[in-house]
C-alpha cells in the first residue's frame, strides 16, 4: 500500500460527484485507491498491479489533483508523452506570506495573462495552487517551460520570458521538422 497526503479540500476532487472521478481514474489505470474524506490521506492499492508504469501514473495523477489540476486535465499525465513538474515557492523567497504572494502574482499576471500566454505559447497546463506552481506538459517542452517559470521566479521580465520561449519553441519546431 502507497499513501500520500492530499489537502482536504481537494478530496472531493479527486471523489467527484458520486464518486464518478475516482471510479473513472480507477477504471482507466487499473489501480484502486482510497480516499479518506476525513484526513486527506490517499491509500493506493499496490498489491497484484501488473503494470508498475500505471502505478506511478495514478500517483501523479492524484500529486496533480492535489495541486490544483482539474481532473480532465491531470488525466493528460495517463500519455507517456506528459509529465507533472512541481515548484515550491518556498525554495524561491523562504516562507513570508508577502513574497509568495508576489511570485504567485509575477506567474499569473494582470488578469491572468501571463498564466494565459505561458500555457498557450508552450501548450501546457499551469496551477498555481497554495505555495506551489505546477505543470502538465509535453515532455519534449517541459525544459523550456520549467526555465521560463524559473525566470519569472528569479525575477526576469516577462518580455524577456516570452521571447525566451518563442525562440526555443521556434528551434523545437524546426528540429522536428528538418530532424538536427
Amino acid at each position: 500500500m502507497k499513501y500520500l497526503k492530499i489537502p482536504m479540500e481537494r478530496v472531493g476532487v479527486i471523489i467527484g460527484h458520486n464518486g464518478e472521478t475516482k471510479k473513472n481514474l480507477e477504471k482507466r489505470s487499473g489501480i484502486d485507491f482510497d480516499v479518506d474524506s476525513e484526513t486527506g490521506e490517499v491509500a493506493i492499492h499496490e498489491e497484484n498491479v501488473e503494470d508498475p508504469l500505471s502505478l506511478l501514473k495514478i500517483e501523479t495523477i492524484i500529486k496533480a489533483i492535489a495541486r490544483g489540476f482539474s481532473p480532465e486535465h491531470a488525466s493528460r499525465l495517463f500519455s507517456d508523452e506528459y509529465d507533472l513538474y512541481i515548484f515550491d515557492i518556498h525554495d524561491y523567497v523562504g516562507k513570508k506570506d508577502s513574497h509568495i504572494r508576489r511570485l504567485k502574482s509575477r506567474v499569473i499576471g494582470r488578469e491572468g495573462k501571463t498564466k494565459r500566454v505561458l500555457e498557450e505559447l508552450t501548450d501546457s497546463d499551469i496551477s498555481i495552487y497554495g505555495h506551489t506552481i505546477s505543470l502538465i506538459t509535453d515532455i519534449n517542452h517541459i525544459d523550456i517551460v520549467k526555465r521560463s517559470i524559473d525566470m519569472l521566479l528569479e525575477g526576469s521580465k516577462h518580455a524577456t520570458v516570452y521571447r525566451f520561449i518563442e525562440r526555443e519553441m521556434k528551434k523545437r519546431r524546426l528540429e522536428d521538422k528538418f530532424g538536427f
